[in-house]
């Protein structure tokens, strides 16, 4: 069976880049090649490097299917995404890391297997990785268990800079999105809750070419907050539900052998239960306002598309 092959321009790849010099001459020659030989575009977004980076990015910068775009002041992993996305102009957009871990073969991989599935979004999974860090991987273990009781979640590898995207839907969700490196969860959060089809592929990792790594434990931590909000954006009840049977619960298992002693009602076994009955109507009351705010968010951008 012979590759899917679309029309011409269907494919923008966007990598955002931050110190990355060290990185660059390594990988990016190899990959404006592969994007012109494909017929692809490229938006390199400099996110405000303090290293030669520009520079670098300078050289290939009259390339036709090439665009470098460039923050004046650093964004954040997120915000420099946002950049490229918007940038884009084709039916799919595929999103890489500057750092050199990606392979290029993985691109047409996952852009054809995109095409055959009619996928919404594509994580290219980094099921394999040969170099783990115990810490990181710590760190994502915890994010994703988290996330796990929040919202009902089907990926493996949720924030793998590696995604392809439908152009269209992508741009859709990006003003809900944050500039931190929060943002990879996020947007996959955001396409499963909406019911889009979200798959995975594997993928191919390398080692880190050079540079550091900007993902700390403070990462985690933001990335926590972020999905917290996400949640309290589209589906409140997720968090308002069980803290009001968690009270409720406490609340009567508290009071009703105290009932059945003949020593009257306890003070705090009624607090616990109206806490909890408080929750449940707030949860109510911000589910509707979400379910709102995402109707008219959704009239907005279908009147600006007529």
């Amino acid at each position: 069976m012979s590759d899917i092959q679309p029309a011409e321009k269907e494919l923008t790849v966007v990598i955002p880049i931050y110190n990355e010099a060290q990185s660059l001459p390594h990988f990016l020659p190899e990959l404006v090649e592969t994007c012109r030989a494909k017929n692809w575009n490229l938006i390199l977004v400099n996110d405000g490097s303090r290293d030669e980076s520009a520079s670098i990015l300078a050289r290939f910068a009259d390339q036709p299917h090439v665009k470098v775009l460039h923050h004046k002041i650093n964004r954040g992993y997120g915000g420099a995404l946002k950049t490229g996305l918007l940038s884009a102009q084709t039916s799919y957009v595929v999103t890489m890391d500057g750092d050199g871990q990606h392979t290029l073969s993985d691109l047409d991989a996952v852009y054809q297997f995109a095409v055959r599935t009619d996928a919404d979004m594509v994580i290219g999974s980094r099921a394999e990785m040969e170099h783990v860090n115990l810490y990181r991987e710590l760190g994502k273990w915890l994010i994703r268990s988290f996330t796990r009781i929040l919202v009902p979640l089907r990926v493996k590898d949720l924030n793998s800079g590696f995604k392809l995207y439908r152009t269209r839907l992508v741009k859709h969700y990006l003003h809900l999105c944050p500039d931190s490196m929060a943002f990879s969860d996020v947007i996959t959060l955001l396409f499963l809750n909406q019911g889009h089809l979200v798959l995975e592929t594997p993928i191919t990792v390398r080692k880190r070419i050079g540079g550091t790594s900007s993902i700390s434990t403070r990462t985690a931590f933001e990335t926590i907050i972020e999905i917290l909000g996400l949640v309290m954006l589209v589906n409140p009840l997720r968090i308002f539900l069980p803290l009001s049977l968690f009270c409720i619960s406490v609340g009567l298992l508290w009071g009703i052998p105290i009932v059945i002693a003949g020593r009257g009602v306890s003070v705090g076994a009624m607090l616990a239960i109206v806490l909890g009955t408080l929750f449940f109507f707030l949860g109510l009351i911000a589910s509707q306002l979400a379910a709102i705010r995402l109707h008219l968010a959704n009239l907005h951008d279908e009147h600006d598309m007529e």
